[in-house]
């Protein structure tokens, strides 16, 4: 009995350790070949996807090598895969006339997929003004939930422990005030937050803009399209306060941009557009001293011809 005994133990001892096998291995990550109309981008990507040159070069590069770094992925619940990081390989993937990418998947919740999204996205060497504000505003969400305290408040009892948004802004490399910046934008119209990004409308007086409401930035539109002005920074900031006070009407809109503005007068002289001019041994301060006596007599001129 006892011998019996133990050939039961020992082979159930083999067949749990062959099972636990069996299911490190269905949790270990590896790359598998994935077909691309199985891989989907998520709801949520504040990064864009653009047919642009570096997007050509990147469907070259794959047409000749293929992608050499698998996509990161997570399975849909409704089948398929989100692509977490990857969905510009994914499209010169597509570009190149391939069916299938390497990915490797990974169980994850949105949380962490959100974070993960975010921070190898943030690699890219180009990053519009509106991608940034929306995804330093997903991750900041994400890691306030991450972390369970109140998202208002989130700061811990425990004094040596950091703020998500302190966290995110050493991660990021940006002070906090400016990460709070970038957030704001996200509460501009797509058509003012589109002028951002076209460099049509400067970071700073956006995120004065952005106080307005709704209507106040419709409304603000309306006179920036009409009279093809942009509101400075001060008048971002007369217009955020009289929204506030509850007095900004398309009058008073109307009242701060049309206002005459100071010019203020600039003139770049290039070294290459004037070294023709004088001898070659010249320094830039002799340049700059023969330019002043030049305008000097000028001026001395001009005068002698306006008494006359």
């Amino acid at each position: 009995m006892k011998s019996n005994t133990g050939r039961v133990s020992l082979t159930a001892y083999e067949d749990l350790f062959k099972n636990d096998e069996t299911r490190s291995e269905e949790r270990a990550e590896r790359i598998v070949e994935i077909p691309l109309t199985e891989l989907h981008m998520p709801i949520q990507h504040p990064f864009r996807v653009l047919d642009d040159d570096a997007m050509k070069e990147m469907a070259d590069s794959i047409t000749k090598y293929g992608v050499m770094t698998p996509a990161l992925v997570r399975p849909c619940p409704e089948g398929g895969y989100e692509v977490i990081a990857g969905n510009r390989r994914k499209r010169a993937s597509e570009l190149a006339s391939k069916e299938t990418m390497p990915v490797i998947i990974r169980d994850m919740d949105d949380d962490a997929a959100i974070i993960l999204m975010v921070d190898s996205n943030m690699q890219r060497e180009t990053i519009l003004p509106s991608e940034k504000a929306m995804a330093y505003k997903m991750k900041l969400d994400a890691m306030k939930r991450q972390a369970g305290r109140p998202s208002k408040e989130n700061v811990s009892q425990v004094g040596t422990q950091k703020r998500s948004d302190q966290i995110l802004a050493e991660q990021a490399g940006e002070s906090r005030n400016q990460i709070t910046r970038y957030i704001r934008l996200t509460a501009l119209t797509p058509l003012l937050l589109e002028m951002v990004d076209n460099k049509q409308i400067p970071i700073n007086p956006a995120v004065e803009l952005s106080y307005l409401a709704e209507e106040e930035q419709a409304k603000l539109m309306e006179v920036m399209a009409r009279d093809e002005v942009v509101p400075s920074l001060n008048q971002a900031q007369r217009l955020k306060k009289f929204s506030q006070e509850g007095k900004l009407d398309e009058n008073v809109i109307d009242a701060i941009l049309t206002e005459e503005k100071a010019v203020e007068s600039k003139v770049v002289l290039r070294g290459d557009t004037l070294r023709k001019y004088f001898p070659k041994s010249y320094t830039p301060k002799q340049m700059e001293e023969t330019i002043m006596k030049l305008l000097d007599n000028w001026q001395r001129h001009r005068q002698q011809e306006q008494g006359r």
